[in-house]
């Protein structure tokens, strides 16, 4: 008998059945909960590793972390392992990164973010000493909305209308209509400062200019537990949550494409191939992208209808440049594991990419270089980067990245020669780029978003496509687009919201 043929023999019987389409770090998540809790686990995902967005691809030696390079909220990781029956730190090596990250700008000035707050007073005292005082209520509001918007709202289901209602008083009590940056201007009068305190929202996908407040909560989330890397990369702790998965006695089924999930008596049924086989399951978890999911697995439903989908606002996409270089170990010294490069413009360059969908001439990037701190994604001596743009999705046309790709990259690589990495061109040993169309390919994301949609107030909580589907009974959803959001502890987050809604398995004899 077939590895396929076995499978299809699990879902011919019935009671405990699941199955996750989608091994992103959503998905093994459910897979591992589910697991957990004796439901027979089928994941199936169209790549040939898991990890979704947090796999890497080997080139020449060097590794590159395709997506995802921090761990914040490691309690989240430690939980998830421990109700499996596991330990979190004997499978991932977790290091704490101090400083967390370097802002710099073009005029020279830079800004060290940190875990000792005195320290952090003192690199705010460097720019403006009288935003000292600023940043110590910046840091007690983030605080406030932490426990409310993350550890409470975060990490239970918001898919009744009345959950919405009962914490609306908290959302305006807390000014959840007022966004990130605005937050940030009322206690930081530098501009410097703003972006430095209000630029989060770009690691999930959101324009800080829009995205509600609640997210000001990223900075006491870094300042209580640290900003981490996992050695291996985001692509070692998933093959890790694979292994738990598969210990479960569950299924990996890679390079595999789910065509369509079959609803069968009004409720989700299993799933149909693209290879024409039906597998059947008593449940369906989906973490494909939620527009996806709707448009294209579950077309012609009421609520996420293809309409309301297209009126939706999806993240911007990115612009990634993943490089080896060789033989420069020790000659880019002061370069650190992760560095912001600020552009001139701040909020004008957010309108140009999330408002106007123009790709501005000038840019800010993240620059990633991972052998900083961990050796093993580079060859002995040389070093490996990626340097990630923020850029507009494919929905708004206009950019013809078969055209463009190479030009964008001439101007990154004078832009990191310049302020960052003198001499970079000469040193570059094997290269790889990612374009909007690559997420859109790659990933199925819609538009080619980096992130699905974009996390503004009325796209979160109740807003945002539920955990469990209105329509379709045995229908749950996971990963970046549904609830709490994207971001690695968001969407951690969804299988914890996912295992407060399933039933438990039926037990067979």
């Amino acid at each position: 008998m077939t590895r396929l043929d076995q499978i299809e023999s699990v879902h011919d019987r019935s009671g405990n059945r699941a199955i996750v389409i989608g091994a992103g770090l959503g998905g093994l998540a459910a897979a591992m909960r589910l697991g957990a809790r004796g439901y027979a686990v089928t994941v199936i995902d169209r790549l040939d590793v898991p990890g979704g967005r947090g796999s890497a691809i080997w080139q020449d030696g060097h590794r590159f972390d395709l997506g995802p390079t921090i761990v914040t909220v490691p309690q989240l990781y430690r939980e998830l392992w421990a109700a499996c029956g596991a330990d979190f730190d004997n499978d991932v090596d977790l290091r704490s990164l101090d400083p967390f990250y370097e802002i710099r700008w073009p005029d020279g000035t830079k800004f060290v973010a940190q875990h000792d707050s005195g320290k952090m007073r003192e690199e705010v005292a460097k720019i403006e000493p009288r935003d000292v005082a600023g940043l110590n209520r910046f840091l007690r509001d983030s605080e406030e909305r932490y426990w409310f918007g993350f550890e409470d709202l975060g990490r239970r289901p918001m898919h009744k209308l009345w959950d919405l209602i009962k914490v609306l008083p908290r959302f305006g009590m807390l000014r959840a209509d007022r966004s990130v940056y605005a937050h940030a201007a009322r206690r930081f009068r530098n501009a410097k400062l703003r972006m430095a305190f209000s630029f989060h929202p770009l690691f999930i996908g959101g324009d800080p200019t829009h995205v509600t407040s609640m997210y000001i909560l990223v900075s006491y989330l870094e300042k209580q537990f640290g900003v981490h890397y996992a050695m291996g990369g985001l692509a070692d702790m998933a093959r890790k949550m694979a292994d738990i998965v598969e210990l479960q006695g569950g299924t990996l089924l890679m390079k595999t494409e789910v065509d369509k999930i079959v609803v069968r008596d009004g409720r989700a049924a299993g799933v149909r191939l693209k290879n024409g086989l039906d597998l059947g399951a008593d449940i369906v978890v989906s973490n494909a992208d939620a527009g996806h999911t709707y448009t294209d697995l579950l077309p012609g439903k009421k609520r996420w209808t293809r309409a309301r989908l297209k009126r939706t606002r999806y993240s911007m996409s990115l612009f990634v440049w993943y490089f080896g270089t060789k033989g420069t170990a020790n000659k880019w010294k002061d370069v650190g594991h992760h560095t912001i490069l600020n552009g001139p413009r701040y909020k004008g360059l957010l309108k140009d990419i999330f408002m106007k969908g123009k790709l501005a001439e000038d840019f800010s990037l993240y620059v990633h270089r991972p052998s900083a701190t961990d050796p093993s994604v580079a060859p002995e001596g040389d070093d490996t980067f990626y340097v990630l743009s923020p850029v507009p999705h494919l929905g708004h046309g206009g950019v013809d990245w078969q055209a463009e790709a190479e030009t964008y990259k001439a101007r990154v690589l004078k832009v990191l020669e310049d302020q960052m990495l003198p001499g970079l061109g000469k040193h570059i040993a094997t290269e790889q780029v990612f374009t909007p169309e690559t997420f859109r390919d790659r990933y199925l994301s819609p538009y080619g978003a980096g992130f699905s949609i974009e996390p503004r107030i009325l796209q979160s909580a109740w807003f945002r496509p539920h955990n469990v589907s209105e329509e379709i009974p045995g229908l749950y959803l996971v990963g970046a687009g549904t609830h709490p959001g994207a971001g690695v502890p968001g969407v951690i987050s969804t299988a914890e919201v996912l295992d407060k809604l399933v039933p438990d398995p039926v037990k067979t004899p």
